[in-house]
């Protein structure tokens, strides 16, 4: 690196923000376009490790600290060559990535850690400008058919090593277009629909057929795919939310998180609600929102309700609010479990720790929860709560959105006719290497390690691919986790 002392005499500068005021007047993204130069002074913070934690930390296994000096070298394309040898869609987990090899950095043991995912946006959106992501069809073609069900990244990515592989693949996705959870679970202001639509246009140009608006199961039947395709892969996601049984449960007003996202995420796009059973009609203007969970969803949800004009937004979640120091049980590398400001937090939103929502209460549609705080214990080595007697309260509520967490993903149409075996948490049960207990089918992403990370599901759809490559030909060149042809 040219100062290897950068790291603690240059402070980390974090990509800027348009105003609150600005930002929640529209679908916009956030944060301003990342500047070329920023990125490379940021890349000399770099310590270039000789052991890269960074890298281990990433599912993927990214090669940050070669990309890393390459860039602070001004070597963007073979920066972006070392980048996308790993990661088929940087321009995502550049933008919505939590960052895990951020947390494993080892410049954060003494200083802010390098601000590693605004590097990886800068490099992708430089390649992109420079033109040279282009389309990169197989030179032969193999005999076989791949039908891979689900267009999330998960789905993406096996979808592309698999056609790498020279395979015929097509994509099903009930939705009216690809993207899985990136369209419908993220809103446009992290990531803009057009992101999505010029990475898909490049698949297409690649060979990957998209048949959309096809729910696999009900508008075509898995036997039928199963017998027109050499093998199927289920990236579907896991999408069966988690309930909140409790008394009022029945009142209007009270709705999933992603039902809400996904049909905010369709007006966003287009300016108008897409004609969907399952996309009930949700909107939060001048509304008393609260809403239930403490994680990305929940985020999102608040962010979502600024933008239709909430009157005013309750964030709920019945653990305690985390400390803004790395505990001693959340040890580096490992993610620090320190409190969160999101970019929907700082928009505006009260906080509620410790709280648990015991009814809810209105005539036929919902206009008040009932709470209680909640006291915490730790039993034999689990946490159990119990809730504090005479803490029970009302509070206003006109639309409560529910973003506590999912039970892995829909079977009714899918996965209860296919018969494929399920865990013990409601996952598709699968060996290491995501092979399921039906001949030729497999699944990766959510649907068998529930709901995660983008970065985990990028990574699982490729290690997929490498066994259903091997499956189809007895063998497989594509790469395995931090490895990777420079094509």
């Amino acid at each position: 690196m040219p100062d290897p002392k950068a790291f603690i005499h240059q402070p980390r500068e974090n990509l800027p923000k348009r105003s609150v005021e600005e930002r929640i007047q529209d679908n916009d993204p956030v944060y301003l376009p990342v500047v070329d130069e920023q990125a490379r002074a940021q890349s000399h913070r770099c310590m270039d490790c000789g052991v890269p934690f960074c890298q281990s930390g990433c599912p993927l296994g990214n090669r940050i600290p070669d990309w890393n000096m390459l860039v602070s070298e001004g070597n963007w394309k073979a920066a972006y060559e070392q980048l996308a040898a790993t990661n088929n869609f940087p321009e995502f987990t550049g933008r919505i990535c939590p960052a895990p090899c951020e947390s494993a950095c080892v410049a954060g043991l003494v200083a802010e850690p390098v601000a590693i995912e605004q590097i990886e946006q800068a490099i992708v959106e430089h390649a992109f400008r420079e033109g040279w992501v282009q389309p990169n069809p197989p030179d032969t073609r193999t005999d076989f058919q791949v039908a891979v069900v689900g267009s999330g990244p998960a789905g993406l990515a096996c979808a592309q090593q698999l056609n790498r592989a020279g395979h015929s693949v097509t994509v099903y996705e009930r939705d009216d277009r690809p993207g899985g959870l990136l369209h419908s679970g993220v809103p446009n202001f992290k990531l803009p629909q057009s992101i999505i639509d010029r990475r898909i246009d490049l698949l297409r140009a690649e060979g990957i057929q998209f048949e959309c608006g096809v729910e696999v199961g009900t508008d075509r039947s898995i036997d039928t795919l199963h017998a027109s395709a050499d093998a199927v892969v289920l990236c579907i996601g896991s999408l069966r939310p988690r309930d909140l049984p409790v008394p009022g449960r029945e009142l209007d007003g009270i709705h999933f998180a992603w039902p809400y996202l996904h049909r905010q995420s369709h007006i966003a796009t287009d300016g108008s609600a897409p004609d969907l059973d399952y996309l009930p009609e949700i909107d939060a203007e001048g509304k008393h929102v609260v809403v239930l969970g403490g994680g990305d969803t929940a985020s999102d949800c608040i962010g979502t309700a600024h933008r239709q004009g909430a009157a005013s937004i309750t964030n709920i979640t019945h653990g305690p609010q985390p400390p803004t120091e790395r505990p001693d049980d959340h040890p580096w590398p490992f993610a620090p479990g320190t409190l969160t400001v999101s970019i929907s937090h700082e928009e505006g939103v009260e906080r509620v720790w410790n709280t648990d929502v015991i009814a809810f209460e209105g005539d036929g549609h919902v206009e008040r929860i009932r709470c209680a705080d909640v006291r915490w214990h730790h039993d034999n080595g689990q946490r159990r709560k119990e809730h504090i007697s005479g803490t029970e309260r009302t509070r206003p509520a006109d639309l409560v959105l529910l973003a506590i967490g999912y039970e892995g993903p829909e079977r009714e149409a899918l996965l209860d006719p296919l018969n494929v075996s399920l865990d013990d948490r409601g996952r598709v049960a699968t060996d290491a290497d995501y092979t399921t207990d039906t001949p030729g089918i497999f699944s990766a992403g959510d649907a068998t390690r529930g709901a995660s990370l983008v970065v985990w599901a990028i990574a699982d759809g490729r290690e997929c691919a490498r066994t259903v490559d091997r499956y189809l030909t007895g063998h497989t060149t594509l790469p395995t986790r931090g490895d990777g042809d420079l094509r």
